[in-house]
Formats: C-alpha cells, sequence, structure tokens
C-alpha cells in the first residue's frame, strides 16, 4: 500500500502542526467545497461533514494516497462562527466571544489507499477573558483575524485572550495532532524512519 500522504487542505497552520511532530504531506492539495453550513446544522456535523466532503473530493484526485482532511468550526451555542467576510463582522464575532466559553469542534477524515476511511471529532472548550473596546479594536488593527475561524488566532495576538482551555489546543489552531496521528496509524499510514 502506498504510503504518500496528501493534505486536503488550503491552511498553511495545519502544515506547520503537522511539522511540528514529523509529519510533512507529499503534497498539499486543497479541497473545492462549498463550506457553508445547511440549515439548521449544528456545528459539530458541520465540522464532520466539510471534513468528510474536502477528503472524499482529493481522494478521487489522489486515489492511491493516503488524504488527510480537516475543519473547524467555532461555535457559541448553535451560532456557527465562520471566517469573517469582514472588519465588522470580526468585531461582532470578538464581542460575542468576550467574557465567554465557546467551543472549537474540529472534524477529522483520513481515507486510506484501499478506500477505508476514518472519521473524528475534536471538540475543545475555550474561555475569553472579558474584552474591552480597546483590547479588540487594537487586535482587529493587526488584521491576525483574516481568514480565521471566529475571527481569532489563538496561536498569535488573540492568546492573550484566553485564560483557560479545556481539550486539546492544536485542534483550536486547526487540526487535533494527537487524533490525526492516530487516525493515520490507525489505517496502516507508516511514519517515515
Amino acid at each position: 500500500m502506498s504510503q504518500r500522504l496528501v493534505l486536503a487542505s488550503a491552511s498553511p497552520r495545519r502544515r506547520d502542526l503537522l511539522a511540528q511532530i514529523g509529519i510533512v504531506p507529499d503534497a498539499v492539495l486543497p479541497a473545492e467545497i462549498d463550506e457553508t453550513p445547511q440549515p439548521g446544522e449544528v456545528p459539530l456535523a458541520t465540522a464532520k461533514r466539510l471534513a468528510v466532503l474536502k477528503a472524499s473530493a482529493v481522494a478521487r484526485q489522489e486515489p492511491d494516497a493516503f488524504i488527510l482532511a480537516a475543519d473547524t468550526v467555532v461555535a457559541v451555542g448553535r451560532r456557527q462562527l465562520g471566517k469573517p467576510a469582514d472588519v465588522g463582522e470580526a468585531r461582532a464575532f470578538l464581542e460575542m466571544l468576550s467574557g465567554r466559553r465557546h467551543r472549537v469542534h474540529g472534524g477529522i477524515s483520513v481515507i486510506a489507499p484501499d478506500g477505508r476511511r476514518s472519521d473524528r471529532l475534536s471538540t475543545t472548550s475555550v474561555r475569553f477573558k472579558r474584552l474591552h473596546d480597546a483590547d479588540i479594536a487594537a487586535y482587529l488593527a493587526t488584521d491576525e483575524w483574516q481568514g480565521k475561524a471566529g475571527g481569532y488566532a489563538i496561536q498569535g495576538l488573540a492568546g492573550a485572550f484566553v485564560p483557560a482551555i479545556n481539550g486539546s489546543y492544536t485542534n483550536i489552531v486547526g487540526l487535533d495532532l494527537a487524533l490525526a496521528k492516530a487516525m493515520l496509524l490507525g489505517l496502516g499510514w507508516k511514519e517515515n524512519p
């Protein structure tokens, strides 16, 4: 069985995370899918569905490779906070997160060259401190919020907003590394010596 590994993601953060544990994909091939949540879909279901869609789309292009796909959904209750469209939406997200807990759901899908598939979810609870208008304005001015689910990057300046988490830190960044590696190994992928 081929040991070729394809990361089905455009996220440089996921590549960087994998590199931290010595996994370097043979190729990075972002999936072109509609990431819009379905009407009435709960955040957990969205994260899992999108990861599966990404993995399946790339597996059709790379049938002889291991495919690793992931999706991250930031949720306040049933409300999903995607990547903000503009600074106004980013501000609204940060105001909503201020002083409260939210969840980050990470969907992961791995497909082996023989067609076997493993799908899992990782959920991390994140507590934000109460943010003042000045905190929000200063953060938005950095543009770090752009392209980030929920409008923040915990691995950057927004780390100062988070006094506590419960669950996987790397899940918040974009990929639960322990879970992803276990899924790959479980389907027969072998690390390079």
